[in-house]
């Protein structure tokens, strides 16, 4: 089995014992459970947003991890009344996907280019046809409670598919200018159902433009609130250091500081993403094997890790990402920390006490302190174990 199944495998029991012992676990329902479900996808929406600035991808990965721990959550309530697994799950999307792409799993077109957007449209039609007796229609399958303008999108999108779209990017913008002109007429009326129709008319164009430049409007929209909310920071961050209270200041004075966080942004250099080659795991020779398998078997559950392998001559530890291999042989000890990101300051303070206990004199700093602890194992090698939010 490979690594993923492995840890798919082990999240499934975790999730099997947290409702059989966990009184909370025990009481959900997918009623109850819905308002996690989108809390944790804004979540994964969010860290997407920051790695997308630049930022790093462990936090995302956290984050599908607790993404993925409510779709585990849903299929065992499925489970436990006989519906569906999560074998079912994986294996539903599965058939999905090769189904719908006959030209990678199936046959090919004569020139080897994929089947058009159309096809896929009869092919979900057929789906549908399938599973509830008709084929329905192409808008199918857009969320209603889906945000407004990715919803815009999605629609356009799937109407595309048959031919029910605008030949170039022109007749898009054309289209807009048009609504824009409309919504100046509705402006000038003030009548209230006319401007709420015409706005969202010119809303919608908008989402579909976005559509057509490969530019949803639904993430451009969302990025441009953090524009907003970080130089609006800036306004009040430079407004508190002149001593000016907030709400007194002049729109000229703030404007000048809008302008300075603008400047600001057009001065840092464009996100990039440095290319590097994936650590998957260490191994490292010491002296005593048995001592420090002894040692990590009691601190590797602390930290998040299993133990994989143990043998006479190698002890393998990982937590489905990185794996931490000891094995017999003459080691020098490594002067540099390696460092484990800890889920919070209280974990931190656990392990402080555990290792206290356990293992006397192991620890190098004698308290937690800003959420970081640092320890020796018994081959000497120096470790941290930090909490990322100090």
């Amino acid at each position: 089995m490979s690594a993923a199944g492995e840890q798919l495998d082990r999240l499934m029991g975790i999730m099997a014992r947290l409702r059989a012992d966990c009184p909370w676990d025990r009481e959900q329902d997918l009623r109850s459970l819905r308002p996690y479900l989108l809390e944790e996808a804004f979540e994964v929406l969010d860290e997407m947003d920051r790695v997308a600035d630049g930022g790093p991808w462990r936090a995302l990965c956290e984050e599908h991890g607790d993404l993925l721990f409510q779709i585990v959550f849903h299929a065992r309530l499925a489970e436990e009344l006989g519906e569906y697994s999560m074998a079912d799950v994986c294996q539903s999307i599965s058939d999905k996907l090769t189904h719908r792409h006959p030209h990678v799993f199936g046959e090919k077109q004569a020139d080897g280019t994929p089947q058009p957007l159309a096809n896929w449209a009869k092919l979900k039609a057929e789906e549908r046809k399938k599973k509830t007796g008709r084929e329905g229609s192409v808008l199918d399958g857009v969320p209603t409670a889906a945000p407004a303008l990715m919803r815009a999108e999605r629609l356009t999108e799937k109407a595309s598919r048959i031919g029910f779209d605008w030949p170039s990017v022109r007749e898009v913008r054309a289209k807009l200018y048009e609504e824009l002109g409309e919504l100046d007429e509705a402006i000038a009326s003030g009548n209230r159902d006319e401007l709420e129709h015409e706005l969202g008319d010119v809303l919608f164009s908008l989402a579909n433009l976005g559509r057509v430049i490969h530019t949803p409007a639904e993430d451009a929209l969302r990025m441009a609130i953090r524009r907003f909310t970080t130089r609006f920071q800036h306004i009040e961050s430079a407004l508190r250091a002149e001593g000016v209270p907030l709400g007194e200041a002049t729109l000229e004075h703030m404007e000048r500081h809008w302008q300075a966080a603008k400047a600001v942004e057009k001065g840092l250099p464009p996100p990039t993403r440095v290319p590097r080659a994936p650590l998957v795991g260490l191994r490292l020779p010491v002296a005593d094997l048995a001592a420090q398998r002894a040692f990590w078997d009691a601190v590797a559950p602390l930290l998040g890790w299993s133990a994989e392998r143990t043998g006479p001559d190698e002890a393998v530890y990982g937590d489905g990402l990185y794996r931490l291999a000891f094995t017999a042989g003459a080691g020098a000890p490594s002067p540099a920390a390696l460092t484990f990101g800890a889920p919070s300051a209280a974990a931190v303070e656990r392990l402080r006490t555990t290792l206290e206990k356990t293992s006397p004199g192991c620890v190098v700093e004698g308290e937690a302190h800003a959420g970081r602890i640092t320890f020796r194992d018994p081959a000497g090698l120096q470790w941290e174990y930090a909490f990322g939010g100090r």
